[in-house]
């Protein structure tokens, strides 16, 4: 039975924290989640009973740190549907990003053929294919996003119907307007008039939030971070088809990810290590563990449950509130769990500011999607976000603030 008020006990922060005399309420999860115990505790006992380096050493904390790094791959793999041998762990989904830019398309992409990608991306979803667009020759394009905050597919069938998409990269969900996009059916719309094309996936708002299948989605490249799915920071994943990497060169050099080295030259480890040099993060992979062995007793089916539960309860009391505009689609069924809202004439880092007074903890900014926040017709926005250890109860608390942020700029 998902009970979120049972769920906060497990959370040190969520229960004990105030801020300027109030209660926390924090609704900050699409930027990073809390942690629960079991997590803090799993990181701990790395570092006091078997802190060593992994697969190098013989002695007995070598080997009992390397039994638990590879049984945390192993616990991630089969979270999202994958094959281990293609979970590679970096410190975060933007660095799996780049290695895919520039392993991938860097090296696979030229000239005539199009990368495309959304608007309603996030830079660590942008930034990298900008970045070896130059060197490779391909042509970026974009598809556009309507002012619902869904993708153009009009646009979208024009792009993909000239045959020359060579890689789609999409967000599962987006961290401003929280669409759900149809992965697969935008993946095999792709295959189907460009065989060869590889899809990439931005997992990092979805992964925590969805039950995920790498397969179902019909992805090549599958992203997400740790810190947003109960895990520490410092961890990512790139979930990959073992024979794409095996084609792949190396992202970064050093130790581990060899076979041999010579003074005249290197070969490389087998796949996922080729693409883990040096020393790979190991507390926070046994803390990622973890977290997926504690989302995994929740169920995701469950967690999808309760935060359609709230975002049907927030949308709802957002859209009550007299001069507060909620972005994107308005069904909770088509969206995850962040919400972007404005509130007329004040500007958002002002009402972030004000609502941190009242105790809420929200998100101001352009939350790192600039492109996107620019189609809504500001610099940015105000978002709140939830997860699995918010209650229905706090959504009042939301709204209080909103509303005393509206009484502290009008008196």
């Amino acid at each position: 039975m998902f009970d979120a008020t049972t769920i906060r006990k497990d959370f040190p922060l969520i229960l004990e924290r105030q801020v300027h005399g109030k209660r926390l309420v924090y609704l900050d999860s699409a930027a990073t989640s809390q942690k629960p115990r079991a997590v803090i505790d799993a990181m701990a006992r790395y570092y006091e009973e078997y802190n060593a380096n992994v697969h190098r050493g013989v002695h007995a904390l070598a080997e009992e740190a390397t039994e638990a790094f590879e049984a945390a791959r192993a616990a991630v793999a089969r979270f999202v549907g994958a094959d281990p041998r293609g979970c590679v762990f970096t410190k975060n989904a933007t660095e799996a990003l780049n290695l895919v830019a520039y392993s991938y398309a860097r090296r696979r992409l030229g000239e005539g053929d199009i990368l495309l990608t959304t608007q309603m991306e996030h830079h660590a979803n942008l930034v990298p294919w900008q970045l070896v667009q130059p060197e490779a020759g391909f042509e970026l394009r974009y598809v556009p996003v309507t002012p619902d905050g869904r993708l153009d597919r009009t646009a979208f069938d024009e792009i993909v119907g000239t045959g020359r998409v060579k890689l789609f990269a999409v967000t599962h969900m987006s961290n401003v307007v929280g669409t759900i996009n149809p992965v697969a059916e935008l993946a095999g719309a792709v295959r189907a008039a460009s065989p060869e094309a590889v899809v990439v996936v931005d997992g990092a708002q979805s992964v925590p939030h969805l039950p995920t299948d790498v397969l179902a989605l019909d992805a090549d490249f599958l992203c997400f971070s740790g810190h947003k799915m109960l895990g520490p920071t410092g961890i990512g994943v790139l979930a990959a088809r073992p024979e794409l990497l095996e084609a792949m060169p190396p992202f970064l050099g050093g130790g581990e990810m060899i076979s041999n080295v010579t003074l005249e030259g290197t070969t490389f480890n087998e796949v996922p290590y080729k693409f883990e040099a040096g020393t790979p993060p190991i507390a926070e992979a046994v803390g990622l563990h973890a977290a997926v062995d504690y989302l995994s007793t929740l169920g995701m089916d469950a967690v999808r449950r309760h935060e359609l539960d709230l975002l049907g309860h927030a949308i709802g009391a957002l859209e009550a509130v007299e001069g507060v505009t909620v972005h994107g689609p308005h069904q909770p069924s088509d969206r995850g769990a962040a919400v972007s809202f404005a509130i007329a004439g004040l500007h958002p880092h002002d009402i972030g500011t004000i609502m941190d007074r009242e105790g809420v903890a929200v998100r101001a900014g352009h939350h790192c999607a600039k492109p996107l926040v620019r189609t809504l017709g500001s610099a940015a926005t105000t978002r709140a976000s939830f997860y699995i250890y918010n209650t229905v109860e706090e959504i009042p608390a939301l709204v209080d603030a909103i509303e005393a942020t509206k009484r502290f700029f009008t008196r």
